[in-house]
Order: structure tokens, then sequence, then C-alpha cells
């Protein structure tokens, strides 16, 4: 058996192959994938993932939340087990490679174990986490979320879509709610490689990030309320526009992020304005402000100018306006055990490496609170996800589960 060394690397085409053959269900429209959660595309994903597991010689497992563990036997029969892991669903435009990554490389990591007859003390489990991305039912990560007991059971199956279908309807439907109690397992650590959905790995020409904290995020709903009137027939002077006071809340966000530059962000992503018609001054909007940061009291002083800053605008242009706060968590600080075998891992290999914050949500971020854990991030072009066009290289998957091998095995001790 080879040593632990920069000798041992996992099968490069065999997780290409495999990430490829999973692209196949649910295509998208433009190249990428619509595998939206407890859909029948979900369902079908989820197969062909428990027929590799079992030819991979593993045991699998499944929650009442639909929550996968492939299970790989350790020597010690007492030992909790390494969980490795993230998700299979997709955003509806969504790419090959976010979640499903961290899913196969987990796969490929059992199978380079199987072909070097390696034994660990501790049991290894490969996790496909339900509903990470949130697209179809809010919020993301709903089922690590109940797994951590961040949600109840009962809150999540009573999620509803677009159609007004409940989720755990729709999990039952699609034949993958298990009768296992979710929370149940106790895990010694957990490790994630997910693609970094950002810009920053390829521009500083970096193989791997050693993720050391996660943002933490905050949403605001406000809502502007004005008056209706004709585009054309209204004097400047006599409007009382919500656009505009909206227009001016949004450039106050600009510069309430830069003043916590560089780590802190903000924006509006979801906006809608009343009554939308080319001929009418808008007399309502309503749109969500999103701040991040990973650090916890730089967010609540975001929150706070936020409020004190718009408020004044909408007295300034005799408006009402209305806060409220509709979902976020706080900034999470991985274990520094098990962010330490990432980054040994990668300085063994020789991979270029650098440490990073993870600006997206993850199921880690949610595990995170119940078991050791660390993130692995390897780059993707130009940083775009959550579309068709995201993409990343061979190499690239390869050097990040090359780390989560090595980072996995330091920790799960190998025994021949």
């Amino acid at each position: 058996m080879a040593a632990i060394g920069e000798n041992l690397k996992i099968n490069s085409e065999r997780l290409w192959d495999s990430l490829m053959e999973m692209a196949k269900i649910g295509p998208g429209v433009a190249g990428g994938n619509n595998r939206q959660t407890v859909t029948d595309e979900d369902s079908e994903g989820r197969h062909l993932f428990q027929d590799w597991c079992k030819a991979a010689g593993c045991t699998m497992g499944l929650d009442q939340m639909g929550n996968m563990f492939a299970h790989r036997e350790g020597a010690d029969p007492d030992a909790l087990p390494i969980y490795v892991g993230s998700h299979l669903d997709t955003q509806p435009t969504g790419g090959k490679y976010d979640g499903v990554l961290g899913v196969l490389s987990g796969l490929e990591l059992l199978r380079t174990m199987n072909d070097l007859d390696i034994k660990t003390k501790h049991p290894i489990v490969v996790t496909n986490w339900t509903n990470e991305e949130g697209t179809r039912y809010a919020p993301a990560m709903l089922s690590s979320g109940v797994f951590a007991g961040i949600h109840t059971q009962d809150w999540a199956y009573d999620r509803v879509d677009a159609e007004g279908k409940a989720f755990g309807d729709e999990l039952q439907r699609i034949g993958w709610r298990g009768d296992e109690e979710v929370g149940a397992r106790k895990m010694h650590a957990f490790f994630e490689l997910h693609i970094e959905q950002g810009p920053i790995l390829e521009a500083e020409g970096k193989q791997i990030g050693v993720v050391t904290h996660g943002q933490g995020l905050s949403w605001t709903q406000v809502t502007i309320t004005g008056k209706d009137a004709h585009t054309g027939s209204t004097p400047m002077p006599m409007r009382k526009n919500a656009g505009l006071a909206m227009a001016r809340v949004l450039d106050k966000v600009e510069k309430i992020a830069l003043s916590h530059a560089p780590h802190a962000v903000g924006a509006a992503g979801h906006i809608d304005v009343y009554p939308n018609s080319r001929n009418v001054i808008p007399g309502k909007v309503a749109f969500t402000i999103d701040f991040r940061s990973p650090d916890l009291a730089v967010i609540t002083d975001m929150e706070a100018r936020l409020r004190v800053e718009a408020q004044a605008i909408c007295d300034a242009m005799g408006m009402e306006i209305e806060f409220e706060k509709v979902g976020g968590f706080d900034p999470v600080a991985f274990d520094e055990t098990c962010v330490q075998a990432v980054r040994s891992a990668a300085e063994r290999l020789g991979y270029s490496h650098m440490n990073l914050i993870s600006g997206a949500g993850h199921d880690a971020c949610w595990i995170n609170k119940v078991a050791p854990t660390a993130m692995i991030m390897c780059p993707c072009v130009d940083g775009l996800s959550h579309n068709e066009a995201e993409e990343i290289s061979q190499e690239w998957a390869a050097a990040g589960t090359d780390v989560l091998l090595h980072a996995v095995l330091e920790t799960a001790i190998i025994t021949t």
C-alpha cells in the first residue's frame, strides 16, 4: 500500500467521468443542469449515486429528510465516522459542479481506498444533503439545518414551492423519505469539497482554497411606499417616487459595505416595483438587502446603518419605509484541527494554496455546529456559478479531491 505521501492520489479520469455521467441527468438548456431538489430528476441522480456507492462496497443509510449516507466500515467499531459530502441538487439553471463535486469526490475517495486496500480506524461516510440550494424550497441548506437542529422537521416538511407543493409530500412522492431519525448520527469530523463560486483562487493562481471561515448573512426586506402618478403630467417637485428613494437607499448600501472593505459585501438581489408600468411613477417598492461579512459585529453595524440612513432618506422625501429581517445566519469559524489537516494535505501534495473565507452558504456551515468541520475549495472559471456556463478543469477537480483524500486519511487514521 502507498504511504500517505505525494504519490497517493485519486483516479482523475474516473472522477471526471463520474461528473460527466451525473451531468446527463436533468440537463439544462445551455449545457448545465436543472436537477432541482425532490424532483424526478433528483431521484434519478440519487439512484445513480446509490448504485455507485453499493458497487464500492458501501451500505446506504437514509434519514427522514432524504439525506443519504454511504458508509464504509472502519477497523474500530466504536470509532465515530469521518463524514464527507455536499449536495446533488442544482439551481434551475445550474452548473455541473456546484455541490456535485463534493459528493462525487467523496465517492472517488472510497474507490481509491478500495483500489489500494487502505483501511482506516474510523469509518468513512459520504453524504448527499437534501435541498442545499433552497431554490425550490427556501431556505437553503434545509436538510443539513434540520440535522443540526436549526430547523424542526415538521417546519421543513411544510415548506411549499411556487406551485404549492409541500417539501415533505414531494420527498415522499419520489421515494426518498427514509426512516432514520434526522440528526441521530454522530460525527468525528466533516469535510466538504466545493468549487469556490468566486474569482479569487483563479485570479491568484492557486489550486486550493483552505476555507477558514464562512461569512455570516443578513437579509432585510425593505418596503418603501410613495404615490403612484403619471410620469408625464406630474411635476418633478410634486412626485413621491418610491423607485427614486430605493435608488438612493441602494447607493447607501454600496457605501456601507465598502466602508468595511475588503470582506464585507452588500447588494439588493430581489426587487419588486409597483405597479411596474412604463408610464407610472412607482408608488411602492419592495427589495431585499443582502449583507455578508465574516465578522458578526460588522453585520450588526451594517444592519443598523441601513435602518438609520434609509429612514432619513424616506423622511426627507415624505415616504413611508418598513424593515423586516427575513433571513440570516452568524459567521462560521471552522475547526482549527480540521483546517490544518486540509492545509497540511495541500502542502504534502505540493499544491499551491491560500486561506479563503467562503462567501456562500454551504451545508458545512450548519454541520460545523454539531461536529468539527472544514472546507476545501477549488477554482472555477471566472468565478462563475449558479449559471449553466459554470466550468472547472479536470486538474482542479483532481487537486481538490487529492487534498480531501489526504485530509480524511490523516483524520481517519490508516491502520494498514
